[in-house]
């Protein structure tokens, strides 16, 4: 999501850790009156020095199966988890790729298939455009199934270059330890530590999107060429050569600064938004516990239930967010495959922008800012312009 772009939770670690540390403070004061009866049931220490009671294997075998003999696990396994959030990655990349796709033939005004009359929630007639479903099926008849993938390879090569990049950043760029902000913290305090988080984040998010963009470029390019049925893209080498070729190294980066602007108001807009709703609107006093415990009766549930409110908080300050962002998605897509030799980036699909501000200034006229948003239910607007087939 920059916007665009489907991302990790960066509220997931903490909220994680602050639960398995209540977990483990209940587990030890739990475990105590066990261990005792254990004790109790335990052999005289002659019984144990028995062959047939062996004692116990020492401990250091136990961090040997955690992380080697060679340090910590975490520093070992950094590489083999990375590589594991690259395949994961592309594995979502992969599934959601004919979502992209449809998406984005819808935002450059592809609609191939006429409307069908019907009615909304008040019983009014009204002009309804195919849904993704439809749209999916379309290009099937036309391209076969393996065309709802086209453009997929730069694509993934540009997901695993984002993360890759991002856990290199991490290594040589280590985030600090900050602290879960609660409403115990004075307004000062706690808005500090949300700055230094979010500013850490938009330094990772802005380096990683530019590395990634020329790639995206491609990416676009490949799949918008349906509409004219071009082959002008065919490779990512291939097309790395004719953009350089035909726009210069800028070429690489069009459409790259609505989508920085999109990451960056997305960012700060989540955390701020989700920060005053933690801070201020939930209680740390509460605890989840069934017959309504304090937090000194039962210490190991402790901000169980408000960690867990406010992990959700932050997702669904995201979702609203990226709603609120999205012009910034759909005008960074239109200039990337503008005036490129495509017929989707030319009339009468698309004038040809002098900049991104004047392609936010068309749609704003045309009131197409949202235009591809809705995948499901899509109305024919007033200001709508398709060029239809």
């Amino acid at each position: 999501m920059g916007a665009s772009d489907p991302e990790v939770a960066p509220w997931a670690p903490g909220g994680a850790a602050g639960m398995a540390g209540a977990g483990a403070g209940a587990g030890a004061r739990g475990g105590a009156p066990a261990g005792v009866e254990a004790r109790a049931r335990d052999p005289p220490p002659a019984h144990r020095a028995h062959p047939r009671h062996p004692r116990p294997a020492a401990q250091p075998s136990a961090r040997r199966m955690d992380g080697g003999a060679g340090g910590p696990g975490s520093g070992d396994n950094a590489p083999t988890t990375e590589a594991l959030f690259v395949a994961l990655g592309a594995g979502v990349t992969a599934l959601s790729h004919p979502l992209l796709y449809v998406k984005l033939l819808i935002q450059v005004g592809h609609e191939p298939m006429p409307p069908t009359l019907g009615t909304n929630v008040l019983g009014r007639k009204v002009l309804y455009l195919p849904s993704f479903f439809t749209y999916a099926k379309y290009i099937v008849q036309v391209d076969g199934k393996i065309g709802l993938f086209r453009g997929l390879s730069p694509r993934l090569m540009s997901n695993a270059l984002s993360t890759v990049t991002r856990g290199s950043m991490k290594k040589v760029f280590p985030p600090d330890e900050i602290e879960q902000v609660s409403n115990k913290d004075d307004m000062k305090t706690s808005l500090k530590k949300v700055v230094k988080e979010t500013s850490y984040e938009m330094m990772m998010q802005c380096v990683s999107r530019m590395l990634a963009h020329p790639l995206h470029v491609i990416s676009m390019r490949c799949m918008v060429q349906f509409v004219g049925r071009e082959a002008k893209y065919s490779g990512v080498l291939s097309s790395i050569g004719k953009i350089f070729k035909e726009e210069g190294l800028l070429g690489f980066f069009v459409g790259l600064i609505p989508h920085l602007l999109g990451d960056v108001v997305f960012l700060w807009g989540c955390n701020l938004l989700a920060h005053f709703i933690n801070a201020y609107l939930v209680d740390d006093s509460v605890s989840d516990t069934p017959g309504g415990l304090g937090n000194d009766q039962n210490p190991g549930s402790q901000f169980s239930q408000a960690l867990a409110i406010r992990s959700y908080t932050k997702f669904v300050m995201g979702i609203a967010v990226s709603m609120l962002t999205y012009p910034f998605l759909l005008v960074g897509d239109l200039m990337a495959v503008n005036n490129c030799g495509l017929q989707a980036g030319l009339p009468p699909y698309s004038p040809v922008f002098k900049s991104w501000i004047h392609c936010w200034k068309y749609l704003s006229v045309q009131g197409q800012l949202f235009r591809g948003s809705s995948l499901l239910f899509r109305r024919v607007s007033s200001g709508s312009c398709f060029a239809l087939e």
